[in-house]
């Protein structure tokens, strides 16, 4: 039976600036982290380590992205055959679960610091708070124009947005506790901080699973595909339908298609315009075609997915 391997390839803009970008920004994460843990201690204040935490899963998100960046890029191999680009969902996909983790965390403890309020220098806290401010802004600036077409670098910008409001969030609290000596606010601070960071995490992490379990890119509908090779010419029938993201931006489609007899010599011509009429109406390039004739082809075969019965026990 015919099979078609449809190319594809996969674009980078300018990899080595924006691997600069996360370079610089890790850094700048690195020294502010430290930077707020000192000074969250020294303030007495649990909102500015709760920045100060959230901060250090962003510099291990940035160092995790800057390693996937650069796996994602090696071309495939006899051990990769699809190459290495999913790396980058999976780190994504670390990042948002280390974002669960960091927000449950700071909500226990901030629901532990209300009850008992601790003493806060509040000058201390906005001081710190402000200078965060702006390494987070530096940060979100320099992941803004890479994360709309990159799971992995949307993850890092959440993390990067995330902070920049959470500092903003610690600058008020700060200036309460200084104006009015509201010492719980603080702690409500921090759980307002950590609810935002769950909010953003739970909201995100689906399409990194998404990809990973093969499931259908989230902007196709497998039965408008469905209904457009069956309405060309020729084609009788479909089975066997697989649509899926080899990675994130890349949609692909397995397929077993029903040809009519009197067009099986056709079959060349039916398969050119399948490929045309599949990337132009939705963006796959990748196919992998079985084309089987009217009549010697199963019967009582799933629309989608394959025949559990050949799977092993």
């Amino acid at each position: 039976m015919p099979h078609d391997h449809h190319g594809h390839s996969h674009v980078h803009l300018d990899p080595q600036s924006g691997d600069r970008r996360v370079g610089v920004a890790i850094w700048a994460n690195g020294l502010l982290t430290i930077a707020q843990i000192v000074g969250g201690l020294f303030a007495g204040s649990l909102a500015l380590i709760a920045d100060a935490l959230h901060n250090f899963s962003d510099m291990a998100a940035l160092i995790i992205a800057f390693a996937a960046r650069k796996i994602a890029r090696r071309p495939a191999d006899e051990r990769m055959t699809f190459g290495y680009g999913r790396i980058e969902t999976v780190a994504a996909l670390i990042n948002y679960t280390t974002l669960i983790i960091v927000g449950l965390y700071l909500i226990y403890e901030g629901g532990m610091r209300l009850i008992e309020p601790p003493d806060v220098q509040g000058w201390t806290v906005v001081i710190i708070a402000g200078f965060a401010l702006g390494v987070d802004a530096l940060t979100a600036a320099l992941t803004w124009s890479m994360q709309k077409g990159s799971q992995n670098i949307r993850a890092l910008f959440l993390h990067n947005l995330s902070d920049a409001l959470a500092s903003v969030a610690v600058i008020v609290g700060g200036t309460l506790i200084i104006l009015f000596d509201m010492r719980w606010v603080d702690p409500a601070v921090t759980i307002g901080i950590a609810g935002y960071i769950l909010y953003l995490a739970v909201t995100e992490i689906g399409g990194p699973v998404r990809t990973l379990m093969l499931g259908s890119p989230p902007d196709i509908e497998g039965h408008d595909v469905v209904d457009l090779l069956r309405a060309t010419s020729g084609v009788r029938e479909v089975h066997h339908v697989h649509l899926w993201q080899m990675e994130e931006n890349a949609p692909a489609l397995d397929a077993h298609v029903v040809v009519e007899e009197v067009d099986w010599k056709q079959l060349e011509a039916i398969k050119l315009e399948l490929k045309e009429k599949l990337s132009d109406s939705f963006g796959i390039v990748h196919t992998t075609l079985e084309f089987e004739r009217e009549g010697v082809c199963e019967n009582d075969v799933p629309l989608f997915g394959h025949d559990r019965s050949y799977k092993q026990t």
